[in-house]
């Protein structure tokens, strides 16, 4: 985990249930004997992030619709770090594109760093419930992208600026292929049941072509917004999916980084991107 990431040294259990009382009963003991939970129960892991945003960040309401996809805190926090490395120090404005119901970037984004995020999502759920978990924050605002065709349309507004945008995007490409791994995920954990304890909606769990044609779609919409936006970000979780980006941007004449991103057992990176103005 990235080296400021308070949640790299572990988590205090005993802390957290006295913070958020509800995760006490979801506490169990691993072979080793230490405190945990069970991270294929969705119950589990709701609570535990509750209990992690209370106590870390302060953040007092926070409430998913049934079947959302549970984001997890510290892999979502790694992230936030690490745009503030690339974007430095002082005040900042973030999009954060496709924020979901939790709205999670933008509620980390403002707590850690104090940076102003607007976060937009194609879902009225999600926005409602976005909307709801960042009522009480005026640097926060969420806003509705009407047309599921666009990214930045409709959402970057003529005369606005942002130090970077953000995109934690749809990683698989149709809802079988989504349904087959999170299958595969519960026989390896020992949970295999007919549902998904790795729940999500359809629109946070796959789009037409995943991960790899939404970055395509995402760099060639990024240029009508070049000098709006200091740099564009988007995580990738198949490396192999970081060749044809790269490629793209090349031809755009574009600057790019990769950052690369470990927290436990799962690697991921974001690109990030921008134009000469």
């Amino acid at each position: 985990m990235h080296l400021r990431n308070i949640h790299r040294y572990g988590y205090d259990f005993d802390k957290l249930t006295a913070t958020h009382p509800e995760l006490g009963k979801h506490l169990i003991e691993n072979p080793s004997g230490d405190v945990t939970i069970d991270f294929s129960d969705s119950a589990s892991i709701l609570e535990f992030n509750t209990a992690l945003l209370k106590h870390h960040y302060k953040v007092k309401y926070w409430r998913l619709p049934e079947g959302s996809l549970y984001p997890p805190i510290p892999g979502r926090a790694d992230y936030i770090h690490h745009i503030s490395d690339l974007v430095g120090k002082g005040d900042k404005n973030g999009l954060d594109v496709g924020c979901g119901a939790s709205a999670i970037y933008p509620i980390l984004g403002n707590n850690i760093y104090d940076w102003k995020m607007v976060g937009c999502d194609v879902a009225d759920e999600s926005i409602a419930f976005a909307k709801k978990n960042t009522s009480k924050n005026d640097a926060i605002e969420i806003r509705h992208q009407v047309d599921k065709g666009n990214l930045f349309k409709n959402v970057i507004r003529e005369g606005e600026s942002y130090d970077f945008t953000m995109c934690n995007p749809p990683f698989y490409g149709s809802e079988e292929e989504a349904v087959k791994a999170n299958l595969s995920k519960q026989r390896k954990l020992g949970t295999y049941e007919e549902r998904r304890n790795f729940a999500g909606h359809a629109h946070e769990l796959w789009c037409n072509g995943g991960e790899a044609l939404f970055i395509k779609r995402m760099i060639k919409e990024s240029v009508a917004f070049k000098s709006q936006v200091g740099w564009f970000t988007c995580l990738l979780s198949r490396k192999q999916n970081l060749k044809k980006p790269l490629k793209q941007l090349e031809k755009l004449g574009a600057e790019t980084k990769v950052v690369e991103m470990t927290t436990g057992n799962k690697q991921s990176r974001f690109v990030a991107w921008r134009f000469k103005v």
